[in-house]
């Protein structure tokens, strides 16, 4: 089982790596700070934050998103949510968010669909995005640190702007270790985003990744 895992880690590595000719990279720093508290046995909040750091001329972005999270009997955990983003000091936007998360064996599955209202742009945006992830435990003990990796592609089937490009416009990659100390879960790795854009390099960032989660 140890092996099928790591070659699905490879392979999203490999997946990540598959990039067009022509892109334009840059450097990043992404932080993930959140709150977690549960509300009985199957129900739970969560506020996350995120900080994006860019290099010039690319655009910081923030975004804080609030959460509640249901787990049915057969281990799927349905969540709902709202964000707030910022995208550099001049666009704003507001994001609900339908999500499910569910394994299969060793496989971990998360699907989400987006409703987006920029402010800069006339139309409601749709945009689905599909991740696929695996983890690894290198302990026996359930709060020892895991190898873990995931690849999320995203799907836009309705632009912010009446022309704006659908279909695949998107591929998030992750690799990087996690555990839990007490309460608090950790998440360290390499991260990286490629927008895939028509007409246009695809723009890259790579970033070291630095998770924490607070729970309550």
């Amino acid at each position: 089982m140890h092996i099928f895992k790591t070659a699905l880690l490879a392979g999203c590595l490999l997946f990540a790596s598959s990039t067009a000719v022509a892109q334009d990279d840059g450097g990043e720093i992404w932080l993930n700070p959140a709150f977690a508290t549960s509300l009985d046995n199957a129900t739970s909040v969560e506020l996350e934050t995120a900080q994006r750091l860019r290099q010039d001329p690319r655009n910081d972005t923030y975004f804080a998103r609030l959460w509640i999270n249901r787990e049915d009997n057969q281990g799927r955990e349905w969540s709902m949510g709202v964000e707030q983003r910022w995208n550099g000091p001049d666009e704003r936007e507001v994001r609900l968010l339908q999500q499910i998360g569910y394994d299969w064996g060793p496989l971990e599955f998360r699907t989400r669909l987006e409703q987006r209202f920029v402010d800069v742009d006339p139309q409601t945006g749709w945009r689905l995005r599909q991740r696929l992830g695996t983890t690894i435990p290198l302990t026996p003990s359930q709060d020892g640190w895991s190898l873990t990796g995931d690849a999320e592609l995203f799907v836009t089937l309705r632009g912010t702007e009446p022309d704006g490009q659908t279909g695949v416009t998107g591929l998030r990659t992750f690799i990087g270790f996690e555990r839990s100390y007490g309460r608090y879960d950790v998440s360290l790795g390499y991260l990286r985003q490629q927008d895939v854009r028509d007409a246009a390099e695809d723009r890259v960032g790579h970033a070291p990744f630095v998770g924490l989660t607070v729970n309550f």
